[in-house]
């Protein structure tokens, strides 16, 4: 199994892709490129660069992404409220589209002739990936180790790397987290272990980003985080990157016990998996920028985003950010943002977050005078209301007319 010179692997450093990258090496005598992401996830970067330096590895790519992947992709996500079946903020999904453009163009830097993963047969994360790199790259192979070598357990793995003389960290494959995690600045996920019996409560050590409610600080934490074109630009009138904003929501929301949600998802499949997620930055932003949008979209144009949000959120969720249906949808969203214009006033506790006020000082189309419960001056004229509310109930009346029974 030699048809292939050189082979760009998404490569964390970790047990699983230490493995995957000896098992490249061996099995289709080629090269291997390591492209590492940094999307926030902090120290495991200078330990990915050692540990493929140890392997022989002369082509070594790690990447600060962060940046990209706030402005490019959560931000453009959270201009369309998107919740995947009703709370989980896609914090995985969004972030393997901009793993795949970067490995399709690592790979078409380095004259590499295919890509490599480490996700599993059971999961989304193979479908995600390959999506993006054949919308991306439809001439560079894809190679899942998993789907094809015979190492099935987290043993046979550690006998690999015995055998193999592959280094094995003391603190996270020794004695491993019983849970599988992921994390980047939009969340950090478990699963596995002792979450996969769905009546289990997660112990308290678990979580990492956030307090526990009991611990988190008894006074709320007040911001203001101020928006421009449904975007996030500033937070107590201090403006920041894309990337920043995240950062310092995250820790807002973190230290005030905000964003845990411990669920069972319906993975694309076909089965039912449990897992729990940290997402504070997220659930403090969507219900920012929905307190924004309540003054500053149309009615109609509001309801619509509902319609389409969990049809947006089953196309990223299942791998389909880089179809031609999605940039559709977003090119919609991005044009009802242009009034999603200014302030929202907010106030975290225990894992509250409570908006306490809103302001657009240039697109607001909230009128006081018109739906003041004192004297309006003559700006509404309640009797109109009589023909509306006719109109409305004519099919109404006419069905009770004829007996019908509902």
């Amino acid at each position: 199994m030699n048809q292939y010179k050189k082979v760009v692997l998404a490569y964390s450093g970790g047990l699983d892709t230490s493995v995957i990258l000896r098992w490249l090496q061996e099995t289709y005598q080629c090269d291997v490129v390591t492209y590492t992401a940094d999307l926030g996830q902090g120290a495991e970067l200078d330990r990915a660069r050692d540990k493929a330096q140890k392997m022989g590895v002369k082509e070594i790519f790690v990447d600060d992404i962060r940046e990209e992947f706030v402005s490019d992709f959560v931000f453009p996500m959270f201009r369309c409220n998107t919740v995947y079946e009703g709370e989980y903020l896609l914090g995985t999904s969004i972030a393997r589209p901009l793993i795949s453009k970067r490995l399709v163009e690592v790979a078409e830097e380095t004259s590499s002739d295919a890509v490599a993963h480490g996700a599993t047969g059971k999961g989304n994360d193979q479908v995600r990936f390959e999506l993006g790199i054949n919308a991306l790259g439809s001439n560079i192979s894809v190679i899942a180790p998993w789907r094809e070598w015979e190492l099935t357990s987290r043993e046979a793995l550690l006998q690999f790397c015995e055998k193999h003389r592959i280094s094995v960290d003391m603190k996270t494959e020794d004695n491993p987290s019983p849970y599988s995690m992921d994390s980047n600045l939009l969340h950090i996920s478990y699963e596995g272990g002792v979450l996969e019996d769905p009546s289990s409560e997660p112990i308290e050590s678990m979580w990492q980003w956030t307090k526990s409610i009991d611990s988190a600080p008894d006074s709320p934490t007040e911001l203001e985080i101020e928006f421009k074109k449904g975007d996030p630009i500033a937070i107590n009138g201090i403006p920041m990157k894309s990337h920043e904003i995240l950062s310092e929501l995250n820790h807002l929301g973190g230290k005030n016990g905000v964003g845990r949600i411990d669920i069972v998802e319906n993975r694309y499949v076909g089965m039912k998996a449990r897992g729990c997620y940290e997402t504070p930055g997220g659930t403090i932003l969507l219900k920012a920028h929905r307190a924004i949008e309540s003054i500053t979209l149309d009615r109609e144009v509001m309801h619509l985003k509902d319609e389409i949000m969990p049809r947006y959120a089953s196309l990223i969720y299942n791998g389909y950010w880089w179809s031609p249906e999605r940039r559709a949808l977003q090119a919609l969203v991005d044009e009802t943002q242009r009034p999603v214009n200014g302030t929202v006033k907010m106030k975290l506790l225990k894992g509250n977050v409570i908006v306490v006020g809103r302001e657009s000082k240039t697109d607001s189309l909230y009128d006081n005078d018109m739906v003041t419960f004192e004297d309006d001056s003559g700006s509404y004229d309640q009797s109109d209301a009589s023909g509306f509310i006719k109109l409305n109930a004519l099919r109404l009346k006419l069905a009770a007319q004829r007996g019908r029974k509902f």
